[in-house]
This record gives structure tokens, C-alpha cells and sequence, in this order.
């Protein structure tokens, strides 16, 4: 009877939260308080929040620190099993900024936030970039999260980015940024058409990596795991299984963009797209991957246990 007591106690203070709202929590949907979580977000009178299982069209914006927001789900361990999704249709062409048509976005004084079993989408398909999930804020942690989009999916600016459990889908440049480190492991990454999986725009000196570990790359289309929006950019996809929607190149360039700084690193794949003779020339087969803690340099206390 102890040890279950501790193993339940140990699992709130972890985050995992699974079907009914933490005490104290703020919450959304039916049957909570709010109907949005725009709206629920003014209420600052805890930062927890829980969104019942819905459907709610919205642009949400974080600015506060130490945020934490969970998705009713049956099974908190994966993303398959969300029941709350916040979506929205908006391009950048209509917003006039990549981060304007976020559904959600962390802005970069929200620090230390952490979003469980969330589906986040942008619907607005093919024409424009579009994204579902714009982060700005460090130490931000996305654990059983499901992110859906076509172009740009995925922009992740400025800081630490843990992203463990969750999918992230998309056609064009759908993980994507600059000035931060991204580690995404046990995920699942999946193409829907033509395109390349990252754009790092890594700079000169910038002690950033995006690395993919543990995952599976599957899909449709003639994909490339990346092609460098700057021209230091940093990718390494480890210890994963790539689908035969990987071109036999693995990478690509990106018009004139120099390619003598950029690395891309691929460690101990598996699958049909996995490392063979006809990778491009700069890309480089590694003798041993990367750890979470030089990715991240030693900051890493502030990642949930539970999806490491």
C-alpha cells in the first residue's frame, strides 16, 4: 500500500495527469470554468491548466513563466490517445509573420513551460507557411504532444526544446528555426508529401543542435531529412528508423547556401531510408551519437523523467 502511494505521488509531481484535472488546476472546455484557453490563460490564479476533451478553434499566446498545460487523455504515455486539440487555419501570408499564424505561441518570456497530450494543428495545408507550434521561450518541454501542419510546422526559436513521446507531421522545412537546441526522442516524425524534414538556421559560433533519437521517420513523398536554412546548420537523426520515403541522398542542399559548415550527422539507423553509398557528400556517418546532456550542456534537470 506504501509503495503505491509513493509510485501515485510520484507520478503527480512528475506531471503525468492522464484523465481529470490536477487539484487546483484552471479548466477548459466542457464541463471547466472556460470555454477557450486563450481565455482561461488570463486567469492567473494558478498556472496549471487542463483542457477537457474538445475541439476549440483559437490562437493561443503564452507569456507567463512556469506554465504548464495538460490534455485529457486516456493514456498519458503517448500521444495516440489525446482527446483535446486546439487548431486554427491562419497562414503567415495573412498574419504577415511566421509566428503570427502559431495556434499557440510561447513567447520568449514564458520560460520553464510544459504542454502534456495537447494536439496542436494548423489546417491551413498547402500556399503558404503555417504553423502549428512557435516557441521562443527556454527549458520548454512538449511530452505526448501532437503537432500537425503541411509547411513549417514546427518553429523552434531561442533556448532548450524537449520534445519526448509526441508526433510531429508535415511536408516542407516542418522542424524548423534558429538559436536553439532541439532534442526529439521516442517520437514519431511523419511526411505527408514532397519536402525535407528540418531547416536549421544554425549560425556562425551558435552552440545549438537539432537531433532526432529514438524515433521513427515514416511517410509519404520524396522526403530529405533536411537542407540548411543557414549555412552552419546542425542535424543529427540517431539510434531512429528512417522510412524508404527518405531519398537515397538522405540531404539536400538549399539553393546557393554553402554547405562547407554544415553538418549532418546520422548515427546507428535503421530502415529502408537509413545511411547507404549514395548519401551527399556532406553529410557525415558518425562513430557514436550525442547525449542529451551535451545537447542541452548539462541543463537538463527541468526534462520530465517520465519521457527521457
Amino acid at each position: 500500500m506504501v509503495l503505491k502511494t509513493l509510485t501515485f505521488l510520484s507520478a503527480v509531481a512528475s506531471g503525468l495527469c492522464a484523465s481529470s484535472p490536477p487539484s487546483g488546476s484552471i479548466t477548459v472546455g466542457p464541463g471547466g470554468t472556460y470555454s477557450t484557453l486563450s481565455s482561461a490563460l488570463q486567469d492567473t490564479s494558478s498556472n496549471v491548466y487542463f483542457v477537457y476533451a474538445t475541439s476549440i478553434k483559437e490562437r493561443v499566446v503564452i507569456t507567463r513563466p512556469n506554465i504548464t498545460i495538460y490534455g485529457q487523455t486516456s493514456d498519458e504515455s503517448t500521444y495516440s490517445q489525446n482527446q483535446a486539440t486546439i487548431y486554427n487555419n491562419i497562414p503567415a501570408s495573412t498574419a504577415g509573420s511566421n509566428e503570427g499564424s502559431a495556434t499557440v505561441s510561447i513567447h520568449g518570456s514564458a520560460k520553464d513551460v510544459k504542454i502534456y497530450n495537447l494536439n496542436i494543428a494548423n489546417t491551413y495545408g498547402v500556399g503558404s507557411q503555417a504553423i502549428a507550434l512557435a516557441i521562443n521561450g527556454t527549458r520548454f518541454g512538449a511530452y505526448g504532444v501532437n503537432l500537425t501542419g503541411y509547411q513549417d510546422t514546427l518553429l523552434t526559436n531561442n533556448g532548450l526544446h524537449y520534445f519526448g513521446k509526441s508526433y510531429i507531421n508535415g511536408a516542407t522545412d516542418f522542424i524548423f528555426g534558429m538559436n536553439s537546441s532541439i532534442w526529439i526522442t521516442q517520437s514519431t516524425i511523419e511526411t505527408t508529401a514532397n519536402g525535407w524534414v528540418t531547416a536549421s538556421g544554425r549560425l556562425l559560433d551558435d552552440p545549438y543542435y537539432y537531433v532526432i533519437d529514438r524515433s521513427d521517420v515514416i511517410g509519404t513523398g520524396n522526403q530529405y531529412l533536411g537542407r540548411p536554412w543557414r549555412d552552419h546548420a546542425r542535424v543529427i537523426f540517431q539510434n531512429s528508423v528512417l522510412g524508404s520515403q527518405i531519398q537515397p541522398a538522405g540531404w539536400s542542399g538549399w539553393g546557393s547556401t554553402p554547405t562547407d559548415n554544415v553538418f549532418y550527422g546520422e548515427y546507428n539507423n535503421t530502415g529502408p531510408g537509413a545511411w547507404n553509398s549514395a548519401r551527399i557528400s556532406f553529410a557525415t556517418k558518425m562513430d557514436e551519437g550525442l547525449t542529451l546532456d551535451t545537447v542541452f550542456g548539462g541543463s537538463t534537470s527541468w526534462v520530465d523523467p517520465n519521457y527521457l
